[in-house]
């Protein structure tokens, strides 16, 4: 996870380095850059990109998330106990109990509908989504 997250903020980043306004985004190249654009971030009425500075702190977030987890991977790997059953009893589980599975699970699922309700929120009542098809941008 934490290769993945280095990944998005550097290439972030470099697209933010690279970008020339007076282009398409599609000319340039840019893959992250675009679905930024998406979400309203810096996009002015006309769908035209104003300003670039969220999409770099968007990159400088990942990046500082990116080293917390790859700190907290060499802790655990040289530091943490061998098993959390000792320490941490909540976190220990074995592969055969199908309760702890499916509790593992579970977790993963109600923060992933966490985040798609924090994306409503944000398209319902901070900000919006910007729709490229609509006139001016959805605004």
């Amino acid at each position: 996870a934490g290769l993945i997250v280095f990944w998005a903020g550097a290439m972030n980043l470099f697209e933010v380095a690279h970008f020339v306004p007076e282009k398409p985004m599609y000319e340039q190249g840019l893959i992250l850059l675009p679905h930024l654009a998406t979400l309203g971030w810096g996009v002015g009425p006309g769908g035209e990109v104003l300003d670039t500075f969220p999409y770099f702190v968007s990159g400088v977030l990942h990046l500082i998330s990116s080293a917390v987890l790859g700190f907290g991977g060499v802790y655990h790997a040289l530091l943490g106990p061998e098993t959390l059953e000792e320490s941490f009893p909540f976190f220990g589980y074995v592969w055969k109990d199908r309760n702890k599975m499916t509790t593992i699970l579970g977790i993963h699922l109600i923060l992933l509908g966490v985040g798609a309700f924090l994306l409503v929120l944000k398209a319902l009542y901070f900000g919006g989504v910007y729709d490229t098809w609509a006139p001016g941008g959805g605004d």
